[in-house]
């Protein structure tokens, strides 16, 4: 099997995905009331989240690939 990049932009939008469903179902289950308008904003901010740790991770893997260290030669 091929092996691929690490993205944890995607795990942290399959979390907030996750993290939506179980509200859902608590609050069909009757365990949890929460307004369902709230969950619009707070998908938002799971993006924005997403987006963040995307770049960040973009950031240090493109620092980390530039070498220029003792060891270049």
């Amino acid at each position: 099997m091929r092996r691929h990049e690490f993205e944890p932009g995607k795990i942290v939008v399959g979390l907030m995905f996750l993290g939506g469903c179980a509200m859902y179902l608590a609050m069909a289950a009757g365990l949890w009331h929460f307004p369902a308008y709230a969950l619009l904003p707070a998908m938002g901010m799971g993006f924005i989240a997403a987006g963040l740790v995307s770049a960040l991770a973009f950031g240090m893997r493109r620092r980390g690939g530039r070498g220029g260290g003792p060891e270049e030669g």
